[in-house]
């Protein structure tokens, strides 16, 4: 299996056209010889042009919540876009998603707006955060991805023989180009330390605009913070006037019905949605409270967008909404799935006797290997978790039928099925025998 001539040639030719052979980045660390390239995908699975499937939890990298090509998300879609595609103007599926999505949220007086992309609407909020306060300085987190924009992309996954002390982070920019001035704009605190924190605080003040934060940290392990720590950062912003910010991009619509509000039982001032929101296509939503949200609605904030809430994507929204609200067990079914391969995981790593790990939810987790129980912060897990191991584990992994992201994030979807997760796991049981056997030679 996994012959992929077919791929090394689409590779070979798309170099002569398109940067790279790819259009992200990511998509140059596939667990294979070359970028892989794709025929089609339905459901839990993705074939490859050389005919090879794969069970898959990439999933589009979260987005596909109901897996690849749901139907009743596709005929919604084909059916809506018959009377146009983007209109420069409002129409009312706009306000039913709207409606829908505050509701699945149980929030009291928010509005939202649209966009298209994360990385878009991670840019509105950090613009909004400043207007609303009238403050410059904002916080991010170490570890933690909101966006590849320069005013942000600071601090992700740093070299800690670049990043400083622990006791103050430097502010280490992911690429040659960005522009040096935004790091003056932003400061790096450590994830899941409130004693950090307060000291940004105290040294900082009235200068914070507001904190940012991955409530649970998807870029990183999926690390779930320390019981407590996000309702003290949100006592901490508030007694500062400054906003406490969810970038739930990742865990928006995929972890409980009422994301990561729910499952603190905490209520940010603004809240950032995409990948999962719309079931696989490109839609973005700001949310927050109407006082703030104001803001952008007299044009104080600008904001703007040719395919903002354009046909395709918001009729993709309704539909996985709709799908949403209308089976109540949706958000526990997924984290089951998902809650297995997590034991099935961890037993394997004692049974085997090897330091394979899995933390985060069942809808979305992390595979690492690291002899530690729990990972708690980006520089925990630089100094404690072998990438190259887990990089050795994929291949394997991947030349049996499994495809998994090169970060370690594993996406289930509602399409993947028991015998899905059993013949996973049993893959993952002879993968890991196989790197054993590698790593003693």
């Amino acid at each position: 299996m996994n012959e992929i001539n077919n791929s090394k040639k689409l590779y070979s030719k798309a170099k002569k056209y398109i940067a790279g052979g790819i259009s992200s980045q990511i998509r140059v660390l596939e667990h294979s010889e070359v970028p892989l390239f794709i025929s089609n995908a339905k459901g839990s699975k993705i074939w490859d042009v050389d005919g090879n499937e794969y069970i898959d939890y990439i999933q589009g990298m979260g987005p596909n919540i109901f897996g690849h090509a749901p139907d009743f998300l596709n005929e919604n879609v084909s059916k809506e876009i018959k009377n146009g595609m983007i209109y420069a103007a409002q129409f009312d599926k706009e306000i039913e998603v709207a409606e829908k999505s505050l509701e699945i949220l149980n929030v009291k007086d928010w509005t939202v707006r649209f966009a298209s992309s994360g990385t878009e609407i991670d840019q509105l909020l950090i613009r909004l955060m400043r207007g609303y306060t009238n403050r410059q300085l904002f916080v991010k987190f170490e570890g933690h991805y909101h966006g590849w924009m320069d005013s942000i992309n600071y601090s992700v996954h740093p070299d800690l023989e670049l990043a400083g002390d622990s006791s103050s982070p430097e502010a280490i920019p992911e690429s040659k180009g960005m522009d040096q001035n935004t790091k003056n704009s932003v400061i790096i605190a450590r994830w899941n330390d409130i004693d950090h924190l307060k000291q940004i605080f105290e040294k900082y003040g009235n200068q914070i605009a507001g904190v940012l934060m991955e409530p649970i940290l998807a870029n990183t392990n999926c690390i779930i913070p320390d019981d407590g720590y996000i309702q003290s950062v949100k006592k901490l912003c508030h007694d500062n006037g400054s906003l406490i910010a969810f970038d739930e991009v990742i865990t928006g619509f995929r972890i409980l019905k009422g994301s990561a509000k729910e499952y603190f039982d905490v209520t940010p001032d603004l809240s950032t949605f995409a990948k999962s929101f719309a079931g696989g296509f490109p839609i973005a939503m700001l949310a927050g409270k109407r006082e703030i949200m104001n803001f952008i609605a007299d044009g104080t904030v600008y904001h703007g967008g040719s395919f903002n809430s354009n046909v395709a994507s918001i009729a993709a929204a309704n539909a996985s909404l709709d799908h949403m609200i209308g089976d109540k067990n949706f958000f526990y079914n997924l984290e089951q799935k998902g809650q297995k391969l997590i034991h099935g995981i961890n037993a394997l790593s004692k049974d085997l006797d090897i330091d394979i790990h899995a933390q985060g939810l069942g809808s979305v987790f992390s595979i690492s290997f690291t002899e530690k129980e729990h990972i708690r912060d980006w520089r925990d897990h630089f100094t404690n978790c072998d990438e190259n191991k887990y990089k050795s584990f994929c291949e394997i992994a991947f030349k049996k039928g499994i495809r998994l992201s090169s970060n370690g994030r594993v996406h289930l979807s509602t399409a993947h099925t028991e015998n899905d997760l059993e013949k996973t796991l049993e893959v993952f049981k002879h993968s890991l025998i196989e790197l054993k056997q590698k790593l003693s030679r």
